[in-house]
């Protein structure tokens, strides 16, 4: 396996630790979400909202960490880069269209996160397929002409 895709997995698993926090903080004070990510309108913050975002989150982790086992799941890299979209969804949404979460660091860590996924994953997927096809992206048939020790998938 790849030095990237090492580092790649065990990016997945810290991050998804770091979630796994996130979600255990969600379930015991929903207070944590409006005074560390919805300081915009901390009064729209009650149990059952940090409960759902809780459960979310978990999700996402769970993902995350599966696809830090089996990295070269084409199905599941593709959903684990699912839940890095939502998530820079969620937050982009929140701190430009609805105004509930000010560009603090709660906010900014989980936009830098999804933004480097996002970024770091597919671009070194698109330049060795790239390499592989003489053009940006790949088919599955171009795909298998790449040696199986730049394979992302």
């Amino acid at each position: 396996m790849s030095r990237f895709l090492n580092v790649l997995r065990s990016w997945l698993v810290m991050v998804s630790v770091i979630a796994m926090g996130n979600t255990v903080q969600s379930f015991r004070d929903h207070s944590f979400l409006s005074e560390k990510l919805y300081t915009g309108t901390p009064e729209f913050v009650n149990g059952l909202q940090a409960r759902t975002f809780g459960i979310w989150t978990l999700l996402s982790s769970i993902i995350r960490c599966a696809c830090a086992i089996d990295i070269q799941n084409k199905t599941l890299y593709h959903i684990t880069l699912w839940t890095f979209v939502l998530a820079l969804g969620h937050f982009l949404s929140e701190a430009f269209i609805y105004k509930t979460a000010p560009l603090t660091i709660g906010v900014m860590a989980p936009l830098i996160v999804a933004s480097k996924f996002l970024y770091r994953g597919n671009a070194d997927w698109v330049a060795v397929c790239s390499r592989a096809s003489g053009r940006g992206g790949c088919t599955a048939e171009e795909a298998e002409l790449i040696p199986s020790s730049r394979k992302l998938f």
